[in-house]
């Protein structure tokens, strides 16, 4: 294990969160609705067609794009080019007050597009740098410096904002991105070709149906992917919907908002890094079935909190945010055969993206046939409740097995 290997891969999860942070959650948002869309119907409108547009074509492409990683031998290429497009389309909305709506739309499609995109190449690469009794600490400490990487570039923006030049903040994620994602380009191996683009495309497009028969002939792979498409879609479900249950349900002003998330960024930063190393030692299945039941508790404890006690929950939930992510990419990654790397984490993509659909939908459709939010907060609770059963038979591959 080269610890080299290892700065380079987690400064890329610091490096892509501000892109996260900024572009995709806070600040962005907010001024594409109330500056860029002519009315907050119209910006909420493209803004919600932008993001689902980019996770079904990420949820889509992933397995296909990850078997032509594996068979060309090229993903640290392929992971470069999705993370300067990215880059690239980010650093232009510094035009976007003058550039048409649709354009700024197409611009926020190719950057998160390429940005989720690239995850399944990034991924990828945790097997090949980390032995198995690694891959729950190495997969923490990534995700812990990304949550770090979140609040310093909001930190950067704010001062930003504070000082009017909201135009600046745009490239200057670009350029966040770009120079802390270095180290990974630097460090890690070059790739070795194994064949062309043409013929890798073809064998990618061939195998993606044996990988997905291999996937569900596996009954503890299946198993596991079927319990994380619960879990994550209540976990997708939440960040979604937490600060409009904040302001709507509690009454939170956006001051307050932006500082609950500063503070939840750092609290998941702290529990990735403290149950990293828990993870290996008790095995990434164990902290899965826990952070589950944390979870599951704390949503349930939204059905009767106030303003005030919300504070203690969502600084809680920042605590288990981190964990549940990084356990389950460990534990993913130890049913995967050596060389598949990209095309299995292809499928992870699938869906994880594919459960950012349902949940919200079902929390949305809830809250407005009942009227209040809270009744919503039951899908949740009850998404959660399906992740562990699936889970609970899983059985985990041993960390000598191939």
């Amino acid at each position: 294990m080269r610890l080299k290997y290892i700065l380079g891969w987690c400064l890329y999860d610091f490096a892509n969160s501000s892109y996260s942070a900024v572009i995709a959650a806070v600040v962005f948002p907010v001024y594409f609705v109330n500056t860029i869309a002519p009315s907050q119907q119209v910006g909420d409108l493209w803004w919600g067609r932008a993001i689902s547009l980019s996770m079904a074509i990420v949820a889509i492409s992933s397995p296909f794009m990850g078997g032509i990683a594996d068979h060309s031998g090229r993903r640290k290429l392929m992971l470069f080019l999705y993370t300067l497009t990215c880059a690239l389309a980010v650093g232009l909305l510094i035009f976007s007050e003058s550039l048409p709506l649709h354009f700024i739309v197409a611009l926020i499609i190719i950057a998160n597009t390429s940005m989720e995109g690239g995850l399944v190449f990034y991924n990828a690469y945790l097997p090949d740098i980390a032995p198995k009794e690694y891959y729950g600490r190495v997969s923490g400490w990534g995700f812990g410096l990304g949550y770090l990487g979140s609040a310093l570039s909001l930190f950067i923006s704010i001062s930003l904002l504070k000082k009017g030049a909201i135009e600046i903040v745009w490239p200057m994620v670009s350029v966040f991105f770009i120079i802390f994602s270095l180290p990974l380009f630097i460090f890690l191996p070059p790739d070795r070709p194994k064949s062309g683009i043409l013929i890798a495309s073809i064998k990618g497009l061939r195998e993606i149906t044996g990988t997905f028969k291999k996937i569900l002939k596996d009954k503890d792979l299946r198993g596991f992917l079927l319990s994380y498409f619960f879990y994550k879609d209540a976990i997708n479900t939440i960040i979604v919907f937490s600060s409009i249950f904040a302001s709507v349900t509690l009454g939170f002003t956006p001051e307050e908002l932006v500082v609950l998330y500063l503070v939840v960024q750092v609290m998941a930063m702290i529990g990735a890094f403290v149950l990293a190393s828990p993870s290996d030692r008790w095995g990434p299945k164990k902290v899965v079935i826990l952070m589950v039941l944390y979870w599951t508790l704390l949503t349930t404890s939204a059905l009767f909190i106030n303003k005030k006690v919300f504070w203690a929950v969502a600084i809680l939930g920042g605590l288990g945010l981190g964990s549940i992510q990084s356990a389950s990419r460990a534990l993913f990654s130890k049913f995967i055969p050596s060389g598949s790397e990209a095309e299995y984490f292809g499928f992870y993509s699938l869906v994880g993206k594919s459960s950012a659909i349902v949940g919200p939908l079902i929390f949305g459709s809830i809250s407005f046939l009942a009227g209040n939010q809270r009744f919503a907060v039951l899908s949740i609770i009850i998404l959660f409740i399906l992740g562990l059963i699936c889970i609970l038979p899983v059985k985990e591959p041993s960390q000598t097995s191939p």
